[in-house]
């Protein structure tokens, strides 16, 4: 039974997954979780992403090295399934997603790795809390099934590389390398995705949401390719009227993925209005002083919120010609009068303060070349 995941009123791949699942359900009961998770080749990452799970808690904002774990590794080096059954009694509580798995109650399994083109994407898991749920015919239809979804999740995919690729092309023949380094994009999108990360504990975000921001959160600055190079590079104060032209890099970023997508004739950007918010209002303040709109408060969308801080903490980080580099220590305290005189959202820089591990983690791995 080949299912039906392009029904126009799914709004993004988390609604098609859980249509799917409805389906699913009719000539397979017992299949109580669907989840993907997604890899990242440059940390080594597993991702949690998307999902669809019925009668049980959802396992969100879970990461893990794939590298950690032998039989996984195999999985996708060998490209080959894995159908567990008896797993409560299989199965050792030595990982987070092993400990879910176990208290949830599910006693079979069936993995999934995802290809496209060549390039590993992931894994697809399915969980039953019955014994005998994957015969051998379920199998052939869960592959079919995990192949049309994992289209679906690349085409999504290829979407934002096209975006990303055209936007550093035209980074490239701007000279705006020489402003924002591969590292400086780098760490904006891991101290977004450490922010957004932690925040769904406290606002119950989906993981789709926060793959997005991580994606989506180097190109915040793209409209600075539009701002003519005697303001972008000059070395003293600008004037109020080089401030004026320099802020317009906000709206002229908007326009440029407005007109890029139309361009390539993307029509299925996954979360676009985040893209667009996070290219738009990352410069707006709390307390409404900020640009271009004055927004202030919850009205600021929480991406732009979150890679406000995000880029705060790199530029006080980082080493520039008029500046050296703070320690983490100075730069928090800095977020801290910030958040006092309403420029930054507290709750995202208490969630990035609350994983200060992984943020100094990032520091180190991707260093300035200065």
């Amino acid at each position: 039974m080949e299912l039906d995941i392009n029904v126009v009123s799914y709004r993004n791949l988390s609604d098609r997954m859980q249509g799917l699942h409805d389906q699913l359900l009719e000539f397979a009961p017992d299949i109580e979780r669907i989840a993907c998770a997604l890899y990242d080749a440059s940390d080594d990452l597993l991702k949690t992403f998307i999902n669809s799970t019925r009668n049980g808690e959802v396992l969100r904002s879970y990461q893990y090295k794939l590298s950690d774990s032998e039989s996984l590794s195999h999985l996708a080096r060998e490209k080959q399934l894995r159908h567990l059954t008896g797993i409560q009694e299989l199965l050792k509580p030595t990982t987070v997603h092993s400990d879910y798995v176990l208290s949830e109650g599910f006693e079979s399994s069936f993995t999934v790795p995802m290809y496209y083109q060549g390039d590993f994407l992931g894994f697809m898991f399915f969980d039953s809390r019955q014994t005998d749920t994957f015969t051998p015919q379920l199998q052939r239809e869960l592959i079919l099934n995990a192949n049309l979804i994992t289209m679906a999740i690349a085409n999504e995919l290829m979407a934002i590389r096209s975006i990303v690729g055209t936007v550093s092309i035209a980074r490239d023949f701007a000279e705006f390398r020489d402003l924002e380094t591969g590292a400086h994009l780098q760490r904006i999108a891991r101290y977004a995705r450490i922010i957004t990360r932690q925040l769904t504990y406290v606002l119950d975000l989906e993981d789709e949401f926060v793959e997005h921001v991580f994606l989506y959160s180097p190109l915040h600055d793209i409209g600075k390719i539009a701002i003519p190079d005697r303001i972008l590079l000059k070395p003293g104060k600008l004037d109020a009227d080089e401030w004026e032209i320099m802020k317009t890099h906000t709206t002229r970023g908007r326009e440029m993925i407005d007109m890029i997508t139309s361009d390539l004739h993307i029509d299925n950007l996954p979360d676009d209005e985040v893209l667009r918010n996070i290219v738009e209002f990352h410069h707006e303040a709390m307390d409404g002083s900020g640009y271009p709109s004055g927004l202030a408060g919850e009205d600021i969308p929480l991406e732009s919120r979150i890679v406000s801080v995000a880029d705060v903490f790199d530029a006080l980080t980082s080493h520039r010609p008029y500046k050296r580099e703070w320690t983490v220590e100075e730069a928090f305290a800095e977020l801290d009068l910030m958040v006092d005189s309403g420029k930054l959202d507290p709750m995202c820089v208490n969630a990035m303060r609350a994983a200060r591990a992984e943020v100094e983690d990032v520091l180190a791995k991707h260093p300035e070349h200065t």
